[in-house]
């Protein structure tokens, strides 16, 4: 009964990667001559009871190395014929993979020299408290989804609807592929994570503060996705397939007289990963294929505008999307020291949303219109990176030269029905977007007695010509004058410095990054509202992080960090955007960075069987970047519906919050996970201008909402390598822009059975069990209000097999 009640209760956090060892070296001479000393033994031992723990011999050049030390107080011991014995004590922490002791001197008299202190620590969850690393092997629940869905279960991290994920409450977030940006993901705020399928991914990174080595944009923090990657010797690998089906059943009836909405949606994903490294050449593959129907939105809306009017609708798509992923590449380690690593990614994106919106008046007695229709959009991705690293004599010691090309069109079709009582029309435009983008960096690590310098540059340049052609039929609503051309250009030289330093009760580390950035926004010399923009600053960007180790299980750790959000290119795209009939998507070249200030306090503590973390948060927001809606008279004919939603940069805005996790283990064969979110978000009063469609004013109050979301986990390790893992979300009210969504619930499970002799898994999942997430939001704005509730496609169920090679 207790192990029953506690399944009901529980459900899992994916499995944490812990902190690994360190790697210690240090140069040894003799006093006088200060010559090198070749074959001195260098051993490590307890300080309790002098037992041995791994030991070394000086090279030639005096230099030794040893690997695979735990972090604790040691004592280094030297000996060499001739020469005095030396103990000192040794301190190895965890901020740093590599520390280097510097020059040790012996000497043939019998004087004893002072002790020497050395810490390290390599960054983890447990430690630093500046980054959350977790592998997607124990996510059972979301096995065979998209990367999107399977950081749901991850601490701190909300998906919304729009497909954006967010940290803290905040969207504004850098998604990184393997410490990289790419357009896959996007180059300014995040993109296109429901385009990566799961079964691609070793693991993934949480980082709340980043430290200066990291680009400055991204107010909320940093997402990295690292692929899988093998470098065992010969061939391995291994191949997956994963099927199911979504929207078992229908959430919300259409309204009369539209094409019926996706039932029994399929899912299919084949996955192969190959990896072949012999002597110097390390060969490695990922491939996937990820094919889905959706009923990708589903949304019911009533418009009350100011003048008595209502509008019920519905917005119906269906989407068949296939995405092709595969990335490749080598290694080639020439020499100990020296290592070039070539590589290149490939995805193409496939989307075909068909898709029926009806309106209605207040009673549902008469179609006052039906707009249906047709998009066909292509994106194709290609990545070449090419990567040199040489590690120095002194372990640790690393320079890291790259360059990163990245190539993304956006290939877009659409087709409208436009559908009134008295006529029907045809519309449609093209879009075609080519973005190029190069980044060449350097990055320099130097370890120290007691920390580690990190210092680097960076360089970008990146284009984006944009060509929209708009042909609009009978009574359109198109704006087809505002088509043509844009240019997106931006030049980002950066440079930054970064030292971590450790000793036995503190850590601390301090950075700065320098960022100039030249901006600029070419628009066709004939669009009626727009005229060519940009923007170019030189800003700092520091980060700081001091922490007080009380013991060995408690710390205490405070941050601070300046960061930037810079308008991405749709947001400052010029062209009208039709997703919704009369819900019109503007962007606006005028748009301003958003600049952010946060500080953190973190506390971490340890036992036996589980850890407990709680962070408190604060952000400062100047000139917040977010989209405004509202209707503009005189611009369509007398009662009109059009709703304008164009990008403003609003009144500054503040968000306060904690962050808790409890990760327990009562028992050998389960583990229980807490993770809770809460916060503020403020937004001040504002008052902007809209130039499109013709010149008008927006104001708006202050704004301000409590909110927060709270997840269980737990998984189960069952007789028979049977592995069950249970998944609860909850969503409070949450602040969007001019209004407010509603709170979501789900409840995610899954089973994994381990088969053959370890080499192969089945798996069977199932998400949003009770088909309870939907979607309510109450948006209130200039002349109109609106409240809906959005059934998409939530529950799906899998199945799946893998098997290593």
């Amino acid at each position: 009964m207790k192990k029953s009640v506690l399944f009901l209760l529980s459900f899992v956090l994916p499995t944490l990667t812990l902190a690994q060892t360190v790697t210690v070296s240090g140069t040894v001479e003799d006093t006088k001559r200060k010559m090198p000393l070749a074959f001195v033994t260098v051993t490590v031992l307890l300080p309790t009871d002098s037992s041995f723990v791994t030991g070394a011999i000086t090279n030639e050049a005096g230099l030794f190395t040893l690997a695979g030390i735990k972090s604790g107080n040691y004592l280094l011991k030297l000996s060499y014929v001739g020469y005095e014995t030396r103990i000192q004590s040794m301190r190895v922490g965890q901020l740093s993979s590599f520390l280097n002791l510097g020059v040790i001197d012996l000497t043939e008299s019998a004087a004893q020299l002072g002790e020497v202190t050395v810490t390290g620590q390599q960054q983890g969850i447990a430690n630093a408290l500046d980054k959350k690393t977790f592998t997607l092997a124990d996510n059972i629940s979301q096995t065979g989804g998209s990367a999107l869905e399977a950081m749901k279960n991850l601490p701190g991290i909300t998906v919304d609807n729009g497909g954006q994920v967010l940290l803290r409450g905040n969207d504004r977030v850098a998604v990184l592929i393997d410490g990289r940006q790419t357009a896959l993901t996007g180059f300014g705020n995040q993109e296109g994570l429901d385009n990566i399928p799961a079964s691609a991914i070793d693991r993934i990174e949480i980082i709340n503060n980043p430290s200066a080595k990291y680009d400055a944009n991204g107010n909320a923090g940093i997402i990295n996705i690292i692929y899988k990657k093998n470098k065992q010797e010969g061939f391995n690998g291994k191949i997956g397939l994963t099927t199911g089906l979504g929207a078992l059943w229908v959430k919300q009836a259409n309204f009369p007289g539209i094409r019926p909405q996706y039932r029994a949606t399929p899912k299919i994903n084949p996955s192969i990963s190959l990896n072949y490294r012999k002597n110097k050449v390390n060969l490695f593959f990922q491939g996937d294929n990820l094919y889905t129907q959706t009923l990708n939105k589903n949304e019911f809306a009533d418009r009350y505008y100011d003048t008595g009017q209502v509008v019920r609708q519905q917005l119906k798509r269906n989407r068949n999307t296939n995405i092709i992923t595969g990335k490749a590449g080598l290694d080639w380690f020439i020499d100990p020291n020296n290592t070039l690593t070539v590589s290149g990614l490939f995805s193409s994106e496939k989307i075909i949303d068909r898709g029926d919106q009806p309106f209605l008046n207040a009673n549902l007695t008469e179609r006052q219109r039906l707009w249906q229709f047709l998009e066909d959009e292509l994106k194709t991705t290609v990545t070449a990176t090419a990567a040199w690293q040489h590690k120095f004599k002194q372990p640790g010691r690393v320079f890291n030269l790259g360059f990163n090309y990245t190539f993304h069109r956006e290939d877009e079709k659409y087709f409208f029905t436009n559908i009134l009582p008295t006529s029907t029309g045809m519309d449609s435009f093209k879009l075609l977007s080519d973005e190029h983008v190069g980044d060449l960096t350097a990055d320099y690590v130097q370890p120290l007695r007691a920390g580690r310098v990190e210092v680097g540059a960076k360089l970008r340049r990146r284009i984006i010509p944009t060509n929209m052609q708009f042909f609009p039929g009978l009574n359109s609503p198109i704006d087809a004058n505002a088509g043509g051309e844009a240019t997106y250009s931006e030049v980002i030289p950066a440079l930054y410095a970064n030292y971590v330093y450790e000793s036995q009760h503190w850590e601390a580390e301090a950075g700065l990054r320098y960022e100039y950035v030249n901006l600029n926004y070419d628009v066709n010399p004939n669009h009626p509202v727009y005229k060519s923009d940009g923007y170019a600053y030189s800003q700092p960007f520091p980060n700081l992080r001091f922490t007080y180790k009380i013991n060995d299980r408690n710390r205490l750790s405070v941050f601070y960090t300046r960061r930037v959000d810079r308008p991405n290119e749709v947001d400052i795209r010029i062209f009208p955007k039709y997703d919704d009939a009369e819900i019109i998507k503007v962007g606006n070249p005028a748009l301003q960075p958003q600049f952010t200030s946060s500080v953190e306090l973190g506390y971490k503590t340890n036992w036996a069987g589980g850890s407990f973390y709680a962070a408190l948060y604060h952000k400062e927001m100047q000139a917040t970047i977010t989209r405004i809606g509202s209707i503009v008279p005189g611009v369509a004919t007398p009662g009109s519906t059009l709703i304008y939603n164009i990008f403003q940069n609003a009144g500054d805005s503040r968000n306060t919050g904690f962050e808790v996790v409890v990760s327990h283990q009562p028992a050998p064969w389960v583990t229980l996970n807490v993770n809770l979110n809460g916060y503020r978000n403020t937004i001040d009063a504002f008052s902007v201008v809209n130039l499109y469609p013709i010149r008008n004013t927006f104001t708006a109050a202050r704004d301000q909402l409590l909110s927060g979301n709270a997840k269980f986990n737990g998984l189960f390790r069952l007789p028979k390598q049977l592995e069950a893992q249970l998944t609860v979300l909850y969503l409070a009210p949450d602040l969007v822009p001019q209004g407010r969504i509603g709170t979501r619930f789900s409840i995610d499970a899954g089973l994994k059975k381990t088969v053959q002799q370890g080499k192969a898994e089945w798996f069977l999942n199932a998400t949003d069990l009770a088909n309870t997430l939907n979607i309510r939001r109450e948006v209130q704005g200039a002349g109109f209000r609106y409240v809906s509730t959005d059934y998409y496609e939530t529950q799906v169920v899998r199945v799946g097999y893998s098997r290593k090679l």
